[in-house]
Parts: structure tokens; sequence; C-alpha cells
């Protein structure tokens, strides 16, 4: 075979075996930072799931407040109304 030929056919095979190792390094990385996005989606989901139960405590509290507030206004009515 000429040198030609040898050196053209090694010459492509480092080119494929460059490129293959090119695709599998970027294919890991890519998968490593999908990973780490998951997770982040993940402790966002978990901070709004906790924000809801929060925002649901605070609404109970919030509606058994204004309850307590009615009750105390009236009371306050009926003892100046008493006190006349």
């Amino acid at each position: 075979m000429n040198i030609e030929i040898i050196l053209s056919l090694l010459s492509a095979l480092c080119s494929l075996i460059g490129s293959l190792g090119g695709i599998l390094v970027t294919s890991k990385l890519n998968l490593y930072r999908l990973e780490q996005l998951e997770k982040k989606v993940d402790k966002h989901n978990h901070l709004v799931e906790r924000m809801y139960e929060i925002e649901k405590t605070v609404t109970t509290a919030t509606s058994l407040y204004d309850e307590e507030i009615k009750v105390i206004n009236h009371r306050i009515s009926d003892l100046e109304q008493d006190s006349r």
C-alpha cells in the first residue's frame, strides 16, 4: 500500500475516535447538568408546596381572628349600651 493511503486512513480513524470521544464527553456533561437542574426544580416544587400549606394556615388563622374581632366588637357594643 502507498504511504499516502495509510496516512489518510490513520487520519480518518483518529478523526473518528476524536469525534466519538467529544460526543461522549458532551453527553456526560449534559446529563450531569440535567440532573442538577432536576434537583433545583425539586427544591422549588417543595418550596411551593410548603408555601401552599402556610397560606392555608394563615387563611384559617385570619378567618378565626376576624371572627374573634367581630365577637369582641359585639361585646364592646353591648357594654357601651349597658353603661348608658
